[in-house]
């Protein structure tokens, strides 16, 4: 078989058969712990729940199904508290 991106080849099976896995491989979620670190990520204007802070990091992540839309993730330039908004 070979794969028509990127040119792979594997020896095909001579008897035909499909193998199934049942194993499954889990998808990392990358939590952002130190905003110091990744100096790069976009800011808003939004006010903090808990000090009143009026500028926040913010990025987004796909939390549920593909077909329902992706969570808003904030965290406050002054006290780094995180909290999420739903779209």
């Amino acid at each position: 078989m070979k794969c028509r991106k990127c040119g792979f080849l594997r020896e095909f099976s001579t008897d035909g058969s499909l193998q199934r896995t049942r194993s499954r491989g889990e998808r990392e979620i990358t939590i952002i712990d130190d905003t110091e670190k990744v100096p790069t990520l976009p800011t808003m204007t939004i006010r903090c729940p808990k000090c009143g802070n009026n500028n926040a990091f913010w990025w987004l992540r796909q939390l549920r199904a593909a077909d329902e839309s992706e969570v808003r993730f904030f965290r406050c330039c002054k006290c780094d508290h995180t909290w999420r908004q739903y779209d």
